[in-house]
């Protein structure tokens, strides 16, 4: 069974092929995650993997700054992006997350999320990392993934 189709049709891993965000890919399939994105992920010669979006005016709270609960979505996608090889190709929940806010993320930049994996063993990941705002540390975050079998209905 594919990815896409263990997820739902039309669900899965999309590579973009043009624009700002030509060889990055998207996940499609998730309505919150294509309100509060669309957030794009690539694997780097490393073998790491990078998430990130650009800041955008819906973004930002009444200060005009990016809004924390952004952010914390933001994170909370970055972590199953960064787990993706310990994941082994399941599916996922998060059980904890975590984060330290370090400054403002503000319109236009490039937001961006990278990390490891902590720790890896039977049905739990801990992930580590950093967002950072055209380079700047933004939000430092810890979270834990419970892998789950089963589709969704």
């Amino acid at each position: 069974m594919s990815e896409a189709s263990a997820v739902g049709e039309g669900s899965g891993l999309a590579l973009i092929t043009e624009g700002e965000w030509a060889g990055w890919s998207r996940w499609i399939g998730d309505p919150f995650e294509d309100r509060a994105g669309p957030f794009y992920d690539k694997e780097l010669e490393d073998g790491s993997f990078v998430s990130a979006f650009r800041a955008e005016e819906r973004h930002m709270n009444g200060a005009g700054f990016m809004h924390g609960g952004c952010l914390m979505t933001f994170a909370d996608s970055a972590i199953f992006t960064i787990a993706r090889k310990a994941m082994d190709g399941s599916h996922g929940v998060t059980l904890h997350l975590t984060g330290d806010f370090l400054d403002p993320a503000r319109v236009g930049q490039l937001i961006e999320a990278r990390g490891e994996v902590v720790r890896a063993g039977g049905k739990t990941v801990f992930v580590q990392g950093i967002v950072t705002a055209d380079g700047q540390p933004v939000l430092r975050f810890d979270g834990i993934i419970r892998k789950v079998s089963g589709t969704r209905t």
